[in-house]
């Protein structure tokens, strides 16, 4: 059964928590490579192959406590001692290790610098989604939904809505994008951007669309009121309306 947000009218829905910055996690075998690093800033192969040595004897060590075994700093510091100890026995006499010579190093900081770009994203997405669905939700109490234009990314507003109502289908934001879409409204103008909403779209809407469509050919002019139907039909039977939409399409053509 199809609801919408608020069951029964008229109460002011409270808005969702804004989104929140994630922390990274963290990492104890990184903690432990950077430990060491730090080190062995300025060893030469010498120093470090002593302090590989103490690495190992503290390994054993462990080894013998069943609540050391599995220390995955530990661990993670003996690999970083042994890949410096190859590191400078493969570099010229003399050579003292620099991090920020370090290839290895320089790959991770790459790495990181593109984690935090993606994670800033994510949140700066996060929070135009959040605040756009605030701007709908505002709408939708005015009652003037259904004259806004649905812009890039609404799909994913959409989404919002329904988890803000616990899951429930919004069938006003449902109908309002179906209309958008067959209609060519907004960011639906956009050929590339109808393409894409068929895999962002739920069926129920994509076939709500469809059908629109084929009914303002069929009858141009129709009132908003006579075509509810369509969304009944397509709430309930998303196959049947996209089947009645491509027979339509296939008796016009």
């Amino acid at each position: 059964m199809t609801r919408m947000w608020p069951p029964g009218g008229g109460t002011r829905r409270p808005l969702a928590p804004r989104v929140a910055v994630p922390r990274e996690p963290v990492d104890p075998a990184r903690i432990g490579r950077r430990v060491v690093r730090r080190r062995a800033k300025g060893m030469d192969a010498g120093a470090v192959a002593a302090a590989l040595e103490e690495a190992r004897f503290n390994a054993r060590q462990a080894s013998r406590h069943e609540d050391l075994a599995d220390d995955v700093r530990s661990q993670a510091e003996l690999a970083e001692w042994e890949r410096l100890a190859q590191l400078l026995a493969d570099a010229a006499p003399g050579t003292v290790y620099n991090p920020d010579a370090d290839d290895t190093v320089r790959a991770e900081l790459a790495a990181d610098a593109a984690a935090a770009a993606a994670r800033e994203a994510e949140l700066r997405e996060a929070a135009r989604i959040a605040a756009r669905a605030d701007e709908l939700q505002a709408l939708r109490e005015l009652g003037t939904l259904e004259q806004t234009e649905p812009r890039t990314g609404d799909e994913a507003v959409r989404d919002e809505l329904t988890r803000r109502a616990g899951g429930y289908v919004q069938a006003d934001v449902d109908a309002w994008l179906a209309h958008a879409l067959a209609a060519h409204r907004g960011h639906y103008r956009n050929p590339a951007a109808r393409e894409e909403a068929a895999g962002l779209l739920t069926p129920p809407v994509l076939a709500h669309a469809a059908l629109l469509a084929e009914l303002a050919r069929l009858v141009p002019g129709a009132d908003v009121d006579q075509l509810a139907f369509a969304a009944r039909l397509a709430t309930t039977e998303p196959e049947a309306a996209a089947a009645l939409a491509a027979f339509l399409t296939r008796a016009r053509t």
